[in-house]
């Protein structure tokens, strides 16, 4: 499929794909979504559905009052768009009593920085999204076809380049945000109150302004960069400082290394394209991906480099079938040269050079109380697979409208509490020592950097459990290897179904739902998130888990224990790893 033109073209002599149809008759994400709306049924069509996603909703059964409760089985899980993981106390504040009234009681920190709610009925959906833009908050782009949530440090230290992390990643938010389609959002969450406009810097304007220029011009004069069929599947974009890989930098489209100089001025960027977690069992086809490095831009590129990098994949990604749609398979199939070659002859004018030498990265995750300028402090506090509920959600929520305390979520699915005065410090940690976090920074090594995906019973992809077994799997392994007496930690991840969602190909044991109680079995990642992991296991029965791994662990206990469990799956090798699952069988 040709350039965005092919959207905006009236004369289209080939049918179109189905997904790919219904956004161009969608008039920028707006039909049938907005007459449904309006209607009294329980659930979107399938077409609403889809458009819904845009808008940052995904219609969802929940499988254990399917039998019970034909209309409340029947809800919207709801996610924001918090670039950074910022939360301004006003925003929490409002999603508090959002979710308490309207929602299933919850909040959770998504692994993308940004909060979900759950059990949102369709009558209500109007009210709960109109409140979150009314009280400085997005949901447009936090789904669909389309840039995602931009991640970012969520440390808000006012040193080195986090700061520039920080903005960039808001920029980056704005600059790859839909034009046509943001009419079409305010229209109908807030009835066309275009006070709620993003007010864009003067470089995001610049940078929104050469949209029209070239190669990155769609053909559709209503979305510059998107084109009336906007992207063939998801894109996601990461901004980092060297050294810091909390947002696994390497599962993104699009991955930043901000250089600064000394006086925190940016300098350029480390460019890294195609990683991706998704992938489908039996489906050899798809696969997780990390990222490559395409090069270093100077700082004036950078705004420009990620909208060209965004044009390329919405002229040249598979449009014809979804599952190869992700530009980690673009750029799979034409090679890095390839794609570095076209981005410079036909999108990007800039000079891309070699990259830049970084620090080993480090998965940092910020728990515990630091240091975040001279008079003011923050403190990471661990929440278990990102869920806020119960008396926990109520005491934070009391904190943050006392002290107006900034919330930023993690990809680790924790929770920073920012802002916090010298004079304030002893108040709050009184108040979060009551909610159970006495030594926030002490948490369990096995629990600190362990995330799960929703799964059941709201997921309708999900074959079987993740978050709400995650603590009871960590426990079990954690009383292995004391049993056995290794004395270091193991990155585990989970989920409920293969599409990636906590990005457990990163991971040095994962466990990926495939079938009831049962789980693929990958093995091999490291613990700074650098390296993929690889299946060894197709159906691991999870009640057999610490007998199928015993094996690995008395083998990683015998070499000494001075790599880390992913490095010593690497240095076994497939067959000898193979030859000591078969021996637990």
């Amino acid at each position: 499929m040709s350039r965005g033109s092919v959207a905006a073209t009236d004369d289209i002599n080939q049918t179109l794909p189905k997904a790919e149809q219904r956004k161009l008759d969608s008039i920028h994400l707006r039909d049938p979504l907005l007459a449904e709306l309006g209607n009294d049924e329980i659930r979107f069509t399938e077409d609403g559905v889809q458009l819904l996603k845009f808008h940052g909703s995904y219609q969802q059964n929940h499988r254990e009052l399917r039998k019970s409760d034909k209309v409340r089985c029947w809800q919207m899980m709801l996610r924001l768009r918090n670039p950074g993981g910022r939360v301004p106390a006003r925003l929490f504040v409002a999603l508090d009593e959002l979710s308490n009234r309207l929602g299933d009681g919850t909040l959770r920190a998504t692994t993308r920085q940004a909060f979900q709610m759950h059990g949102i009925p369709k009558a209500d959906l109007k009210e709960v999204i109109g409140t979150i833009v009314r009280n400085l908050g997005s949901t447009l782009a936090a789904c669909g076809d389309i840039n995602r949530n931009v991640m970012a440090p969520p440390a808000p230290f006012e040193k080195g380049g986090y700061p520039v992390a920080r903005r960039l990643a808001d920029e980056i938010a704005d600059l790859l945000s839909p034009e046509a389609a943001e009419g079409s959002f305010l229209d109908m969450w807030v009835d066309g109150d275009l006070s709620y406009r993003f007010k864009p810097s003067k470089a995001v304007r610049r940078a929104r302004e050469r949209q029209s220029e070239g190669g990155v011009f769609s053909g559709s004069g209503s979305e510059p960069l998107y084109g009336d069929t906007y992207l063939p599947r998801k894109f996601k974009v990461g901004v980092t400082v060297p050294g810091d890989n909390s947002i696994d930098l390497l599962t993104q489209d699009i991955g930043l290394v901000v250089f600064t100089d000394p006086s925190g001025t940016l300098r350029g960027c480390n460019v890294y394209v195609g990683g991706g977690m998704g992938r489908t069992h039996n489906k050899e086809e798809t696969f997780a991906r990390i990222a490559d490095p395409l090069g270093y831009v100077a700082a004036d590129d950078v705004l420009d480099v990620v909208q060209s990098i965004m044009a390329l994949q919405r002229d040249h990604g598979d449009r014809e079938v979804r599952k190869h749609a992700r530009m980690k398979y673009l750029i799979h199939d034409k090679g890095i040269e390839w794609f570095r070659s076209t981005l410079q002859k036909d999108y990007f004018h800039g000079e891309l050079r070699g990259l830049r030498k970084e620090p080993k990265p480090k998965l940092l995750d910020y728990l515990g109380w630091h240091r975040q300028k001279p008079g003011l402090w923050f403190v990471g506090l661990p929440l278990v697979c990102g869920r806020l509920q119960g008396e926990l959600k109520q005491g934070l929520r009391s904190l943050v409208e006392t002290y107006q305390l900034e919330i930023r979520l993690t990809a680790n699915q924790d929770l920073l509490l920012c802002n916090i005065g010298s004079s304030q410090r002893a108040a709050v940690q009184e108040g979060i020592k009551k909610l159970g976090f006495e030594a926030p920074g002490e948490t369990s090594p096995m629990a600190r950097h362990a995330i799960a995906c929703p799964a059941l019973p709201t997921c309708g992809l999900a074959i079987t459990e993740s978050e709400r077994i995650l603590p009871d799997v960590l426990d079990r392994i954690d009383v292995q290897l004391q049993r056995l007496e290794i004395n270091k930690s193991i990155l585990v991840r989970m989920t409920g179904c293969p599409n990636g969602c906590a990005r457990p190909y990163m991971a040095e044991l994962a466990l990926v739902g495939n079938g009831l109680n049962q789980y693929q079995l990958w093995l091999g990642g490291t613990p700074n998130l650098q390296r993929l992991a690889r299946p060894y296991l197709e159906k691991l029965p999870l009640d057999k888990l610490e007998s199928t791994i015993e094996p690995l662990l008395l083998s990683w206990k015998d070499a000494g224990g001075r790599r880390s469990f992913g490095d010593h799956i690497e240095k076994l090798g497939d067959q000898e790893v193979n030859d000591l699952l078969s021996a637990s069988a």
